[in-house]
């Protein structure tokens, strides 16, 4: 079936890869697209969320990741990674834009609703008791108040669950950096919050929640 000049399949495999939708989506085959953006589009917009604390530029920048991925020769190389890693380059590249053009000021205040942050994925870690303790709002604004390199790795590998070595490739430098920017993040994420319930002692204690947003 055509419709518009873009061929049209009748049914999808639901256990398709990610490198074959992509394969259909530059044959402009249209379901196909619709099939990857259901499944990386949450993914890329909390990243570009959790980054910047703005939903506006996290459309803006999910939007934009998806129109670069059907152009033709978008450049993803399967040997070098995984699509899903991939487009997070293309989230972290365009975030990275907004920066150095001084489009994005990122301070403790955003435009977030009340909506509860995933849980950290981290075991026998002191600062998954804490944000516990302290509460989801506190978490938020003190991933959003660190340095852009620390609130990278604690995105991806806490937030989002992206392996180290996956991690490594959407920020291009080794698997030891990523180990050790997390480390030192979540250390970060600890001071923060331990200051803001000196500060803020009637701060509720909250349940664990795994609130996807």
């Amino acid at each position: 079936m055509h419709r518009g000049g873009i061929i049209i399949k009748p049914a999808m495999n639901p256990t398709e890869t990610d490198a074959e939708l992509l394969i259909r989506i530059h044959s402009g085959d249209e379901e196909a697209f619709v099939s990857l953006y259901r499944k990386r589009q949450g993914a890329i917009f909390r990243f570009a969320l959790h980054m910047s604390g703005s939903e506006a530029l996290a459309e803006d920048i999910t939007q934009e990741v998806f129109l670069a991925i059907i152009r033709d020769g978008c450049g993803f190389d399967p040997a070098r990674g995984t699509l899903s890693g991939y487009l997070y380059g293309i989230a972290r590249k365009l975030m990275l834009r907004h920066l150095e053009r001084g489009r994005l000021d990122v301070t403790l205040e955003s435009d977030l609703e009340e909506t509860a942050l995933p849980e950290m994925a981290v075991n026998d870690d002191p600062l998954v008791e804490m944000t516990h303790r302290e509460g989801i709002e506190a978490l938020r604004r003190a991933v959003l108040a660190l340095p852009r390199r620390y609130r990278e790795v604690v995105v991806l590998c806490d937030l989002e669950e992206v392996d180290y070595a996956e991690a490594a490739a959407v920020l291009g430098c080794p698997i030891g950096t990523v180990r050790s920017r997390l480390h030192r993040a979540r250390a970060l994420l600890l001071e923060k919050l331990t200051k803001e319930r000196q500060i803020r002692p009637s701060v509720p204690s909250l349940k664990p929640a795994r609130c996807m947003i």
